[in-house]
């Protein structure tokens, strides 16, 4: 549990989720609306797992 609240797996986590987020927006300027919607839910993914590890880790009383 550990590692996954260590604050370089919560940010690689957003930063990731940040990246598909803005392949998205350019998929969707190139007409791949289809690739767009599942970078979109992708990159939720990712940057709410993120949101979750940091509440988890303030929960638990460590740094994240």
């Amino acid at each position: 549990m550990e590692f996954l609240t260590s604050r370089s797996t919560v940010v690689a986590l957003a930063v990731i989720g940040g990246v598909l987020s803005v392949a998205a927006v350019l998929a969707r300027r190139r007409g791949g609306e289809h690739w767009a919607r599942r970078l979109d839910w992708a990159g939720y993914a990712f940057m709410g797992v993120s949101m979750f590890f940091f509440i988890a880790a303030g929960l638990r009383g460590g740094a994240a």
